[in-house]
């Protein structure tokens, strides 16, 4: 079970917001996530409190510098996937983005990994223990 966390400024509109959930989903179904797997949230922020350098780690003046529309996407899931998978799942991603006309060099990703043993799905029980 991925929990999907994006962190982004308070002006990106709740519909632009929905398209960023909406492609990451779409991304880990086509790597393998169950279709009714999904458990997502935003952390929608004031311009103050989301500081992020522009272009890190590109030089300055790129052509892809940061703005309002960054998004700092976290992915929590059960360890044990592989590169090749999270870079097949990246490559879904861009191309879901893109569909959708948003930027993927608006978007950071990280990836966390726990072990199965610590999620309860409800009700305190272990599945994985």
């Amino acid at each position: 079970m991925p929990l999907v966390t994006l962190t982004v400024h308070q002006a990106l509109p709740a519909a632009q917001r929905r398209q960023w959930l909406d492609a990451i989903h779409q991304a880990l179904v086509a790597v393998g996530v169950p279709q009714a797997d999904r458990f997502q949230r935003v952390l929608a922020l004031a311009p103050d409190d989301l500081v992020v350098d522009a272009h890190y780690p590109e030089p300055p003046g790129s052509p892809h510098a940061r703005d309002h529309r960054f998004v700092l996407a976290e992915v929590l899931w059960s360890v044990g996937r592989s590169v090749k998978l999270k870079r097949q799942f990246l490559q879904q991603l861009n191309d879901r983005l893109r569909e959708s006309e948003l930027e993927p060099e608006q978007l950071m990703l990280v990836f966390k990994e726990t072990a199965w043993e610590n999620w309860s799905f409800a009700g305190g029980r272990l599945l994985h223990a």
